[in-house]
């Protein structure tokens, strides 16, 4: 990278840490740096929310998937447009029409009104999880992203920076300083993309008649999909929009119903058609330039020697002139900031608010619990670069990790908005064996190897555990969703709660 484009990067950089030092100072307790004051307009929390749900993970996951799937990657984003678009219509006017919730803080809070304090207990400790796992997918992200536009820089060196980086900025900024740095970061990065990183890589590649030349035909076809990656893509992505913990801070931090539902249209529309196509587009231009002996230079000789998540940008700095390549890079770092600073305080509002004021009661507005509330976003992001260190693909990650959280908490909070039969052990028992049956099944999906060497009566050193592929080809996730669809309607069925007063 040139001296040009390093000083554009830096300085960048230090603008975004400079928006959580203003903010620091003005953050007065959880309304200020959980939910942004309440107050927040629809244009400001629309970008917000799209930026936090594709953010930079998102960014090179689509990247990685236009390299290896072509334009029928796209459709990934869609089901984030469906999402946005029922979570308006039937979740927001759930939670901004009812005043109980006008002082909440968390998603478990809302299974704490409708169930008991326990349910709230088990929905914090599956969404503190599970948004810890999103955070270090988007480390992993910033790191592949800074591996492929920095020579001579290792994939661990990168995660160490990234994720000092990304957590440094967290612990001092609030979701209002969130807020209001997703809207420029946002809006750099598609005027970016838009007017310099598309036009000058399609160029670069040679235009069209390279493109058709290079890749296979089915590489320019919407339908370059199975329906069970549609399957697996709908049931994993739909449900978040329901139960994402972000998603809820952002819905609290809208001072009414209407400016949320704008909000979420707005988010819907920038996630499909605009970012989706954007992304894979970039990707599949990577792969031509990748075939054409562009990354030579890079190490990378031929197609299969390219990391499709690192091909977007060895293309961007391979083709980007001095100046430009600062800013796009810029712009690419600070919307995966951006997603791991909401990720990580949703965890660290998970484990605040709903696991600790589970034991003992906090006051969500003293200086103690907002410095409280830092350091646990200062753990919680310790252990999402570990985790980060020990995964190698951005967009597996980010799902596994929306793939936990959906199959233990979808079913439940719908229950909770729609059936008058929901109770709490219903809830109990759905999330745990729906949340468990998908982790489960992941973990046999990758081989499990376990060392049996000193165990009696075995005479090898080591046993695999793990199974090839799950029935119809489907994935975890649909299992893990049916169970606890069973779950929960069995168990609320045999074991209703005593009382219906909390409705």
């Amino acid at each position: 990278m040139h001296w040009i484009d390093l000083t554009i990067f830096v300085c960048y950089m230090i603008g975004m840490l400079g928006f959580g030092v203003f903010f620091l100072q003005r953050n007065k307790g959880a309304d200020d740096y959980y939910v942004g004051g309440r107050n927040m307009s629809s244009l400001h929390i629309g970008l917000s929310v799209v930026a936090t749900d594709v953010g930079g993970g998102f960014s090179i996951g689509l990247g990685g998937l236009g390299f290896v799937m072509g334009i029928s990657g796209s459709w990934m984003l869609f089901t984030g447009l469906v999402g946005a678009w029922m979570a308006a219509v039937l979740l927001i006017p759930k939670v901004k029409g009812n005043p109980v919730f006008d002082k909440a803080f968390t998603f478990p809070e809302i299974f704490k009104h409708y169930f008991n304090p326990e349910v709230a207990l088990v929905a914090g400790i599956i969404s503190a999880i599970g948004y810890a796992g999103f955070t270090s997918s988007q480390i992993l992200a910033g790191a592949k992203l800074a591996q492929g536009t920095f020579a001579n820089l290792d994939l661990q060196t990168a995660l160490i920076i990234m994720g000092s980086v990304a957590v440094i900025y967290t612990v001092m900024g609030g979701l209002k300083a969130v807020i209001y740095t997703d809207t420029v970061q946002w809006t750099i990065l598609m005027l970016g993309l838009i007017f310099v990183g598309i036009p000058i890589s399609y160029n670069a590649i040679g235009g069209w008649e390279a493109i058709s030349q290079t890749v296979d035909p089915e590489l320019l076809s919407m339908s370059n999909l199975t329906w069970q990656r549609v399957v697996y893509w709908g049931a994993t992505i739909i449900p978040i929009w329901f139960v994402g913990m972000t998603l809820y801070q952002r819905i609290y931090a809208c001072n009414d119903e209407k400016t949320a539902k704008k909000a979420w249209f707005l988010a819907g529309l920038f996630e499909w058609p605009v970012m989706a196509f954007m992304g894979v587009a970039l990707g599949l231009f990577a792969k031509v330039a990748a075939a054409q002996g562009m990354f030579d230079y890079l190490g990378a000789a031929n197609v299969s020697d390219t990391d499709p998540e690192t091909g977007l940008p060895m293309l961007l700095r391979t083709v980007l002139p001095v100046g430009f390549m600062g800013i796009m890079m810029s712009a690419y770092f600070s919307a995966i900031l951006s997603t791991a600073d909401s990720c990580l305080m949703a965890s660290s509002g998970n484990v605040v608010s709903d696991i600790i004021g589970y034991f003992r009661e906090v006051d969500h507005d003293s200086d103690t619990f907002l410095r409280f509330s830092q350091v646990t976003t200062l753990l919680i992001g310790a252990g999402a670069l570990l985790v980060a260190s020990m995964m190698t693909n951005v967009l597996d990650l980010m799902l596994y990790s929306y793939a936990f959280m959906v199959s233990g908490l979808f079913v439940p909070v719908v229950g909770a908005f729609y059936w008058d039969n929901s109770s709490s052990t219903g809830a109990i028992g759905a999330m745990m064996l729906g949340g468990g049956t998908t982790l489960i099944l992941q973990l046999l999906l990758e081989d499990i190897v376990l060392n049996v060497q000193k165990i009696p009566f075995f005479d090898f050193n080591q046993v695999v555990l793990g199974i090839e592929k799950l029935p119809a080809g489907l994935d975890a996730n649909v299992f893990g969703i049916s169970v606890s669809i069973i779950m929960f309607v069995t168990l609320s069925l045999l074991f209703p709660d005593q009382s219906d007063d909390s409705l």
